[in-house]
């Protein structure tokens, strides 16, 4: 598993393709590839007198209810998009935020999340755009990507993020403008054209999916505290296990060597235990203490062990 912070601890998002997560490369890809049919269809190809990117399009974009509205397009109008820079942002966005949240979560947690904020959004843009202007189909990931944002905001909430790639702003407070400015325009710019309504729905459906799991999540803090405990997980992991050998075993046992006593005998045959009580003497009382005989047999002995 990799993370992408500079030295400078600002995040900033992977610099390979190789290193993106499974999930994170599904979804561009897939992405990428039904932009790339839809302008393959928009070349003009019909059967007869229908065009094949209308057939196309009435079946998987998301209509109003009561207007071709079909349960699939719940998921399938993430994949549709309508230009080139509306899919380059979205999927920039993904890319930018996404990666870090389906390496904290795994692939699978990473992609129900992701389908889960897009339905939500599908859902909310289906039930309260009628409220404010008149609906019509909508395409595009944005709604499922603010959900993302949204989550990335929670998660790493102290961590900068470059705005256009120049200026530092904490990621709490680029959440806290995108989704004012989404709240503002689904209110007031309502023929504009874009589904603003679809956007909150997924940051919305983000936020209640963060808190029923929040105790799932590893941490609500800083990206670097996460980190530190995922490489002190990591390091304990790969770490190898030490091997004992006699420099590492501890004992609380001495040993020494104990050599049996030898039997001692002379002509006159004196034992081992003779010479103990001599001995024994001499330390009480000193050799003075000592018989004639008595010294005759340590004399004696000392020749004999010697």
């Amino acid at each position: 598993m990799s993370y992408y912070t500079n030295y400078s601890g600002y995040y900033t998002p992977p610099s390979s393709f190789r290193f993106f997560p499974k999930g994170m490369k599904f979804l561009l890809i897939s992405t990428s590839a039904v932009f790339l049919f839809q302008l393959f269809l928009q070349l003009g190809l019909r059967i007869g007198h229908v065009y094949l990117y209308d057939v196309f399009f009435r079946l998987f974009a998301l209509y109003p209810l009561g207007q071709g509205f079909l349960v699939w397009q719940l998921v399938t109008y993430l994949f549709l998009h309508g230009g080139f820079f509306h899919i380059f942002f979205n999927l920039l966005a993904l890319w930018f935020f996404g990666v870090e949240l389906e390496n904290l979560w795994g692939t699978r947690r990473f992609l129900t999340f992701y389908f889960i904020c897009g339905i939500g959004a599908g859902i909310s843009n289906i039930l309260l755009t009628p409220l404010f202007t008149t609906p019509l189909p909508t395409i595009g990931a944005s709604g499922a990507i603010y959900g993302v944002l949204l989550a990335f905001g929670m998660l790493f909430p102290e961590v900068p993020v470059y705005i256009a790639f120049l200026f530092p702003i904490k990621a709490k407070y680029v959440v806290a403008f995108f989704i004012a400015m989404e709240l503002f325009n689904g209110v007031m710019n309502t023929s504009d054209g874009i589904a603003h309504f679809a956007h909150l729905g997924g940051a919305f459906v983000a936020f209640i999916y963060l808190l029923y799991y929040r105790r799932s999540v590893p941490s609500f803090g800083r990206l670097s505290d996460f980190m530190s405990k995922q490489k002190e997980a990591l390091t304990s992991k790969i770490r190898p296990k030490k091997k004992y050998s006699d420099t590492n075993v501890i004992t609380d046992v001495n040993f020494r060597e104990v050599k049996p006593r030898r039997e001692v005998h002379d002509e006159g045959g004196f034992s081992q235990a003779k010479l103990d009580e001599i001995l024994d003497k001499i330390s009480a009382s000193g050799y003075d203490s000592l018989t004639e005989d008595e010294k005759k047999v340590l004399f004696n002995a000392s020749k004999k062990l010697n």
